[in-house]
């Protein structure tokens, strides 16, 4: 038997509880992995209240990404006690995910553990982390360099933004960071921002065209303050979008993409090749200063998930949140 968040929906009622489980409960995959840790994204904090039509079958177990070992395997990729890492592919949404003590899974799913990082490590970072650097390494495909200005990063207490500003001012750009919690400042400096901004002058409409400002950004936001980041883009800079706090629309117009050459980077974390994947974890491995984990994480039990998903939705929680599934 083992732990796990059971999200159930009985008619019109949405749960979720810790449940013991047995392996034979576990759905059908070619690797039995035992989890060493998992963490709490906003997509988790979404399947674990029913705030968000994340969960697509029910019973589900969360938890979008988790890092652990190989307890048996089928899959010629993989063998037991290899030390392996999954984020995406539907996990947690689709098929039982992370925040169990077991889970399994097809080993096209899985990469092994990143050279120079530890289990603990690779959940401190998460799918935050992988997401920040996957939209660094679409920017650095557009071609962008420190020298060609500040980048702005959105959202930037959160998960993604926070590496976002570490592993870009390593990088040696200039960042300017946009956040609703001005009192966090010092916090955003220390991680490597440059220059603090409130959210709310990007929260609401604004002109189609506005001051050219930064030569990038990554946006974890959406919404209106996505339209106004890509509005203050400069000329042929671009935007990695790749979240949705505020919203899924985007009230804007085509003149910052057809006037000033914007171009707009999608970014899809879930649905990645396993070559792209490996990338951006060896980039992640080589560029971030692990130094910052211990202030941008905070470590918490499975039991303590729950709550914690709450907190996680009200933007409450600062940084990242790795569950130690085993207390």
């Amino acid at each position: 038997m083992f732990n796990a968040i059971l999200v159930e929906k009985d008619n019109e009622a949405y749960s979720a509880r810790i449940a013991a489980l047995s392996d034979s409960q576990l759905p059908p995959g070619e690797v039995l992995v035992r989890v060493a840790y998992s963490t709490l994204n906003y997509k988790d904090g979404l399947a674990i209240t029913g705030k968000g039509p994340v969960v697509r079958s029910f019973p589900m177990v969360p938890g979008i990404d988790f890092a652990g070992t190989v307890e048996a395997s089928t899959h010629p990729g993989f063998a037991a006690g290899d030390p392996v890492v999954l984020n995406g592919w539907g996990v947690g949404e689709q098929h039982w995910g992370g925040l169990a003590q077991k889970a399994r899974v097809q080993g096209d799913w899985l990469i092994p553990l990143p050279d120079g990082l530890s289990l603990k490590q690779t959940m401190a970072v998460g799918t935050a982390g992988y997401t920040a650097m996957l939209s660094i390494l679409a920017l650095e495909r557009h071609g962008l360099k420190p020298e060609h200005g500040d980048v702005l990063v959105t959202g930037a207490n959160g998960g993604v933004g926070s590496f976002a500003i570490a592993l870009l001012a390593a990088l040696g750009y200039r960042v300017v960071a946009s956040t609703g919690r001005p009192q966090e400042a010092d916090y955003l400096k220390r991680l490597g921002a440059a220059d603090i901004i409130d959210r709310s002058t990007l929260a609401e409409p604004g002109r189609p065209l506005q001051k050219e400002r930064w030569a990038a950004a990554i946006d974890s936001v959406g919404s209106h303050t996505l339209a106004n980041v890509c509005a203050g883009i400069r000329a042929d800079g671009a935007v990695a979008a790749c979240g949705l706090a505020q919203g899924m629309d985007l009230p804007t117009t085509v003149a910052p993409f057809i006037l000033r050459g914007v171009s707009l980077l999608g970014i899809n974390s879930v649905m990645r090749p396993v070559a792209q994947r490996k990338e951006a974890w060896r980039r992640l491995a080589k560029d971030l200063d692990t130094r910052h984990l211990d202030e941008m994480t905070r470590e918490i039990g499975l039991a303590d998930a729950i709550s914690a998903a709450i907190d996680l939705l009200k933007g409450a929680v600062r940084g990242r949140l790795v569950v130690d599934v085993n207390r």
